[in-house]
């Protein structure tokens, strides 16, 4: 790998290679060494990888934005675009799919960390066309969420999602990053007969203040999480999220409460209160939000401190479902970020392997029980 030319490829802030390259961690993936960019730096996306053998570059996703208010949050971050669109935001597993490899490789999905899913690239594999799209656009990359009550990450249930499927919400350059704009995006898409999120539709970004209020409200009965408003080029982009994935949040960092820093608490509450101004919530409204918040906080808690008291196993509860080899390598995957796995069933349905199995919380199971035990805490 060729530092100079690939600091240059990057677009890096730096002018030192060593600058950049000292914060990359090398792997190995199916024989191929890979150069992974595990938080950004000079520029340059997390998550961003160099295939060494191809010199290859597959770009980070970038961070997006957040406006706390519609309103004058997007006419005043959009100033100048002529026209934005609004699609739904999905509660899912984030992972780019590319080929990185070289002429005649296989696609990989990368994950926001730049690792490579074992489970997650056999899944799109059987789900998505890849062959026929790379074949066609070998130099892009599918954005896509894994969303579903079936995955190793999360487990959000979507109408009409058995287990697990795909929705592709952005395509870009491997290389550069550059976005396909999302009119030609989702034409690209229905093409191949990919999924992808809901559509809201596109308007002038002041008109689309309403139209966001509008589809929140309704993602919010549906207890989904929010939107994405994006420029037509697909450059610009920022979120905006619903009441009940805040409480949602909320509720899952106090169930596993020694996980999780008091930032990731305190946004989602910063989040919320902006949310009830702008809504112009009503005594009434509020003291129902700050019920829902408060339950969100110390009903889980208080569930996973009698699981731990009475020896229950505590943490994130998954179901996978695909190949048994499939499976075997995620949890050699799971293994390898020294994580501890307590399988709760391991079955065969249809011909698939079936899995339930608990990501441990072992920094909330071993203070909760040192607590129970009596032990004191600091203040």
């Amino acid at each position: 790998m060729d530092r100079e030319d690939s600091l240059e490829r990057l677009g890096a802030t730096t002018d030192e290679p060593a600058d950049l390259f000292e914060h990359f961690e090398q792997r190995s993936v199916g024989g191929r060494t890979h150069h992974v960019l595990t938080a950004a730096r000079h520029g340059v996306e997390r998550g961003t990888v160099i295939v060494e053998e191809s010199d290859a570059v597959v770009r980070g996703y970038p961070s997006v934005p957040r406006v706390l208010v519609l309103d004058p949050g997007l006419p005043s971050f959009f100033e100048g675009t002529d026209s934005v669109t609004i699609e739904e935001k999905l509660d899912g597993f984030n992972v780019r799919i590319a080929v990185a490899g070289g002429d005649g490789d296989v696609p990989l999905a990368f994950t926001r960390s730049g690792y490579v899913c074992p489970y997650t690239t056999a899944r799109a594999r059987d789900r998505l066309p890849l062959a026929a799209f790379f074949a066609e656009h070998p130099t892009k990359v599918l954005c896509t969420e894994l969303i579903g009550p079936e995955t190793p990450y999360t487990t959000h249930d979507y109408e009409g999602v058995d287990s697990h499927e795909f929705r592709v919400f952005d395509v870009r350059d491997r290389e550069s990053g550059d976005p396909v704009p999302v009119a030609d995006r989702r034409s690209l898409c229905a093409e191949y007969g990919v999924g992808q999120p809901r559509w809201f539709g596109r308007s002038e970004p002041s008109a689309a203040v309403e139209t966001v209020r509008d589809a929140i409200d309704e993602l919010d009965a549906a207890g989904r999480e929010g939107v994405v408003v994006k420029s037509a080029d697909g450059e610009s982009m920022v979120k905006y999220t619903t009441e009940s994935q805040h409480h949602a949040e909320l509720a899952y960092a106090f169930s596993l409460p020694f996980e999780h820093g008091r930032d990731f608490v305190f946004s989602r509450i910063v989040r919320d209160a902006f949310q009830a101004v702008e809504s112009g919530d009503s005594d009434d409204r509020l003291r129902e939000r700050a019920r829902d918040l408060g339950e969100s906080i110390l009903h889980p808690m208080v569930s996973t401190i009698r699981d731990v008291r009475d020896g229950d196993p505590v943490g994130e509860r998954h179901t996978v479902r695909g190949d048994p080899d499939a499976i075997d390598a995620l949890f050699e995957h799971l293994d390898d970020q020294s994580l501890t796995i307590d399988r709760r069933s391991d079955r065969r349905e249809d011909g698939k392997r079936v899995v339930e199995f608990v990501k441990v919380a072992e920094s909330s199971r071993d203070r909760i029980q040192y607590y129970l035990e009596g032990g004191t805490r600091d203040e």
